[in-house]
């Protein structure tokens, strides 16, 4: 299993690439950003990954609903060149209250939505031409979108439920994770991708797992801070069915918290669920985060 980490893209440019830069002196070799927001992630990884071209960048990820597929496939395309061919592009659904709430666009049938834009993105980001007439997704090209002769970015999907995931097995290079423990991981998550993906006659999908890193000996408050501070993610119906499924009651349920060597044995049985690789957020006060960087160290030097 990799070690990546959540790279924090808030702030100015200058600040990011600097965290970025610290991350990559320690030896960790594979970042990953979210889009909620803040600054656009695809531009903010294509300044880093300019400056620091031995990376391997990922979003996790970009909601589909306010870019269309052809407006994204040549926005990837031009940060995977602009990076040197490093880029893992994680595109999701979001989630109701933010795309009707916020942006006024339609969830309803997010499955068939996510089907058709995939339809479109997929060859899209493999430099083809795509004639898509979807009910939800129309898409029409007659060239390359973004830069020629750039390799194509690996495709991940946040896929939790079986219809996402039968997608991510079938149209994408895996799925991209969070709020997932272990035993929902083995049992449900990865038999389910990698079924899809050997029908469609696809090499082993990738399953990317991101979650909050507690190294701590005080398990009883982190726990307390960790269920605070990612409250929204068990309201938030896509990720409550899976807390739910793990037999988990919150967020700090799924999260790594404890010593050293506890953190050592949850990664290690994360591998052993089948995870590809995880993307740690280190969370709480400024020693635990630190002590998660350095377990995280510790588990790739001896991986």
């Amino acid at each position: 299993m990799r070690i990546a980490l959540g790279l924090d893209t808030d702030g100015p440019l200058e600040k990011t690439v600097e965290r970025a830069t610290r991350l990559r002196d320690r030896g960790f070799r594979s970042l990953w950003s979210s889009q909620i927001f803040g600054p656009d992630t695809l531009t903010v990884l294509a300044v880093v990954g300019r400056e620091l071209s031995d990376l391997d960048l990922g979003t996790s990820v970009i909601p589909i609903q306010p870019r269309h597929p052809s407006m994204l496939a040549a926005q990837a395309r031009t940060v995977q060149d602009a990076i040197g061919g490093h880029l893992s592009l994680g595109v999701g659904l979001s989630h109701r209250v933010v795309v009707e709430g916020l942006w006024g666009i339609s969830f309803e049938r997010p499955a068939q939505y996510m089907r058709e834009y995939l339809d479109a993105l997929a060859p899209m980001l493999r430099g083809e031409n795509v004639n898509v007439q979807g009910e939800r997704v129309k898409a029409v090209t007659m060239g390359t979108l973004g830069p020629k002769g750039v390799a194509t970015p690996s495709l991940l999907i946040a896929a939790l439920g079986p219809q996402m995931l039968k997608l991510a097995g079938t149209l994408a290079d895996g799925t991209v994770l969070w709020m997932t423990g272990p035993k929902t991981i083995a049992a449900h998550i990865v038999p389910t991708i990698r079924e899809a993906a050997s029908a469609a006659g696809r090499a082993a999908p990738r399953v990317v797992c991101a979650l909050p890193v507690t190294v701590t000996s005080d398990v009883a408050g982190a726990r307390e801070r960790l269920n605070a501070q990612y409250a929204t993610y068990g309201t938030l119906p896509s990720y409550a069915a899976m807390i739910e499924r793990e037999g988990a009651t919150g967020p700090a349920d799924v999260s790594l918290i404890g010593t050293k060597s506890q953190v050592l044995d949850q990664l290690h049985e994360l591998a052993e669920a089948g995870v590809t690789e995880f993307s740690g957020a280190p969370s709480g006060t400024s020693e635990e985060r630190e002590g998660a960087l350095e377990v995280l160290m510790e588990y790739q030097h001896d991986a």
